[in-house]
């Protein structure tokens, strides 16, 4: 038998590492490969041949591996560009010196790409011992082709929760007041339409509805005269008509060249302070934690993650099977259930998954029924959080086990005492 290999890449979410337990859980009650490899913080760790020994993974650390955090194999932003042949060919040396016929690789948008780039590569070459297959993560929920992304639902409970735990909190005092919360969302708003699942927001600003300053301002103070508060979500990525960003400050530096966005919500503060539509604002940005939050895990959300890793797993018995992504698809029925699917990398990646028109009120008043039914299902149930003193559990990730053990070699020997 050969090996497979697993990398993470990209942004992490609370539920990642769920699908690489899948994954592992799977080899050990099918052993397609005789080693699960993990590659340590993506191509970037592939490329220098940075690995850990999965395979043996005890069944008490891979139920705590499902509800650690952000990547457990660490991360990368490293783009793997078609016009590098250098870096293909180095990448399939490493492959075939550690005997890897398989390589998941879990992430986004630019990580699906890295799958089709790798197949497409195999291909033109010749290549048949090496395959690459997907596997979707991302909070966003902004990839096309699956119903949604695993990560999403965690993040969308998240928020949901902080909205309503947050406007209680807005209204114990008589004053009035406005509380602007940020999520992320740079193309696509889908995190912060989760925010209205708590029941409370008045105003929903996402890039799928462009922004009317004038509009906006007018419904703000509606709001603040029928019932002396508003609560406002605004999107990290909401825009004027024109394109340009409402937040007070953006660069494109993120190695591919997105805007790295922030201060949306306190660009709202400021123009309803300067207009005088309300005399208070208080601004909540929710930055790393909506997607780094994983002791109130969606259990739908987990339980997809840990299924799609297994599925990926056992899809990769077919020797033809590469270039695909797995993804969730719904099934018709009032009850909420999925299955899941394989479908071609490079028809996700470089693509955005829009949050639909249809399901947005106008004026910013929210969501329609449809968008409510979309997620309401998601953020069903949780997962039972094992502790440590006191603590959620969580495995060290595999990168900084990885870096102890690096260190603890280059420690010098004790001499011993005469």
């Amino acid at each position: 038998m050969s090996n497979c290999l697993v990398g993470q890449s990209g942004g992490p979410t609370s539920v990642i590492n769920a699908t690489v337990a899948g994954i592992v859980k799977a080899n050990q009650m099918n052993p397609i490969y005789d080693h699960v490899y993990g590659g340590l913080n993506g191509i970037e760790g592939i490329l220098n041949e940075r690995f850990v020994d999965l395979t043996n993974m005890t069944e008490e650390e891979n139920k705590i591996l499902r509800q650690t955090p952000s990547s457990a194999l660490g991360s990368c932003r490293y783009k793997l560009k078609r016009d590098n042949v250098a870096d293909f060919e180095k990448l399939i040396k490493i492959l075939d010196k550690y005997d890897i016929e398989t390589m998941f690789y879990t992430g986004g948008n630019d990580s699906m790409d890295t799958v089709a780039a790798l197949s497409e590569y195999a291909k033109k070459m010749g290549i048949k011992n090496h395959r690459f297959v997907g596997c979707p993560k991302t909070v966003d929920n902004d990839l096309m082709e699956t119903d949604h992304c695993p990560g999403f639902a965690s993040a969308a409970k998240f928020i949901a929760t902080t909205a309503l735990q947050t406007w209680l909190d807005v209204n114990v005092y008589t004053r009035q007041e406005v509380f602007i919360l940020e999520t992320m969302g740079r193309d696509a708003g889908w995190l912060a339409a989760s925010a209205c699942l708590s029941g409370h927001v008045d105003l929903l600003i996402v890039p799928e509805q462009p922004f009317n300053k004038n509009k906006f301002l007018a419904q703000v103070k509606k709001c603040i005269k029928e019932k002396n508060k508003c609560y406002i979500v605004v999107s990290e990525g909401a825009h004027y008509a024109d394109g340009t960003y409402i937040a007070a400050g953006e660069a494109k530096n993120d190695g591919f060249g997105h805007a790295i966005l922030g201060g949306a919500a306190k660009a709202l503060e400021s123009m309803i302070l300067s207009s005088g539509a309300a005399s208070r604002c208080k601004v909540q940005d929710l930055s790393t934690a909506q997607r780094c939050h994983a002791s109130e895990q969606s259990l739908v959300d987990v339980e997809e993650s840990f299924r799609l890793g297994m599925s990926a797993h056992m899809r990769s018995m077919d020797k033809a099977f590469t270039g695909k992504m797995v993804g969730v698809k719904r099934r018709k029925g009032a009850e909420y259930n999925v299955d899941f699917f394989a479908v071609d990398a490079d028809k996700v990646a470089n693509f955005v998954k829009h949050f639909p028109t249809a399901w947005l009120l106008p004026d910013y008043k929210g969501l329609t029924k449809a968008g409510f039914d979309y997620l309401r299902p998601l953020i069903q149930g949780s997962p039972v959080i094992l502790m440590k003193d006191g603590l959620p559990a969580y495995v060290t990730p595999y990168y900084m086990q990885a870096a102890a053990k690096a260190a603890a070699k280059k420690k010098p020997a004790k001499k011993a005492k005469k």
